[in-house]
């Protein structure tokens, strides 16, 4: 009796499993869109003073974003690699791609990537900002989306502009495109692009404890997470490549933290050819951070407490380690105690803003009748 109640719910999860995939490929006439109503707003209408469409190019580009079409055998999409559950990361080392294959980095986290009030000012998806990827090699919102979908091991789609070819027999997109660009249905690359980027651009996470901290609820933090933030800004000076003194917590700063002796991936030096960057990859967001793992660019780390014990003791003499980790020629030990790890992580988990990863309108809009 027990092995049949065990293999009755192995059957259940694998259906479920199966199901889950699916709604990242919609299958031809069997799905509908949950999307939000007329109220149901990812800007505020009264601050749209370059674009009266934001919320519709945003509803779009979050159809285009959990759409498996985007890549050329239909089996990956932008949510595939960032998911809402885990900060818009991956949970694993290393994502799989079209084909199988694994990619070279872990795919980082995509919340907060515009400075959301100054969104409003201009159309930020397409001005030069912060660098984006471990490496830094763009730095336009709008150009970051074709990235993967080009990239021959993540979605593999060898020129983007035969994408709209394949959306267009889709009969969902015609009345999505029309309501984002006045009228007018046509698909095409760019409208792809602009309208992935500014869904993702909408992501924004701000109910953190922290956050709730830094509006001036100083209570809000508990003794072993106020301790923990103390340590984090003071002790051992986190904060002065973490920076969380703003509301903003994306940083486009670049570093090497010693995590090899050798350099298997350059980074940023191999992006701008030059030795001195070799080994320096983007100091991460830590938003979210208790959801992210793992961590580092390779994902080598699977726990924040790993990641302490990184800089505790096993930071390495690398040929272009930040000087705030050396003492003289040598890397520093932190010898962080079991106490304050504790702490840190405690406040660690303060950043974690439980709203937008259940946020109805960031999740996944396939339904399947």
């Amino acid at each position: 009796m027990k092995k049949i109640i065990i293999s009755i719910c192995i059957v259940a999860l694998m259906a479920i499993a199966y199901s889950c995939n699916k709604s990242i490929n919609p299958p031809s006439g069997t799905v509908y869109l949950d999307l939000p109503s007329k109220a149901y707003t990812y800007f505020n209408k009264e601050s749209l003073s370059f674009d009266n469409t934001l919320n519709e190019k945003a509803t779009l580009g979050r159809v285009l974003f959990y759409d498996g079409h985007l890549s050329v055998n239909n089996t990956i999409a932008c949510a595939t690699c960032h998911k809402q559950n885990n900060g818009f990361a991956d949970n694993v080392a290393f994502s799989t791609g079209f084909e199988g294959r694994l990619t070279k980095r872990n795919s980082k986290s995509i919340l907060n990537l515009i400075g959301f009030d100054s969104f409003f000012e201009k159309n930020s998806i397409y001005s030069v900002g912060q660098s984006l990827f471990w490496d830094g090699r763009e730095n336009i919102l709008a150009n970051l989306v074709d990235r993967p979908i080009t990239n021959h091991v993540e979605m593999g789609i060898d020129d983007a502009n035969t994408i709209p070819s394949k959306l267009v027999s889709l009969p969902f997109y015609n009345s999505l495109f029309k309501n984002a660009y006045y009228g007018d249905s046509t698909i095409t690359s760019a409208r792809i692009s602009e309208c992935i980027a500014i869904f993702m651009a909408s992501i924004q996470s701000k109910s953190s404890k922290y956050d709730q901290y830094l509006q001036g609820n100083i209570m809000v933090l508990n003794a072993s997470e106020t301790n923990g933030m103390n340590l984090f800004n003071g002790k051992y000076n986190c904060g002065s490549c973490h920076h969380l003194q703003t509301n903003f917590y994306t940083m486009s700063d670049f570093k090497d933290i010693g995590l090899d002796e050798s350099y298997t991936d350059l980074g940023l030096g191999n992006i701008t050819q030059s030795t001195v960057d070799n080994g320096k990859f983007r100091v991460p967001s830590l938003h979210n951070v208790a959801l992210t793992a793992p961590y580092m660019h390779d994902g080598r780390f699977k726990t924040l407490d790993e990641v302490l014990e990184h800089y505790s003791h096993n930071i390495l003499n690398s040929p272009n380690l930040d000087t705030a980790l050396k003492s003289g020629s040598q890397p520093i030990s932190m010898n962080i105690s079991t106490e304050d790890k504790a702490a840190l992580i405690a406040f660690l988990n303060t950043l974690t803003d439980f709203t937008t990863i259940v946020d109805p309108k960031f999740s996944n809009p396939f339904k399947v009748k």
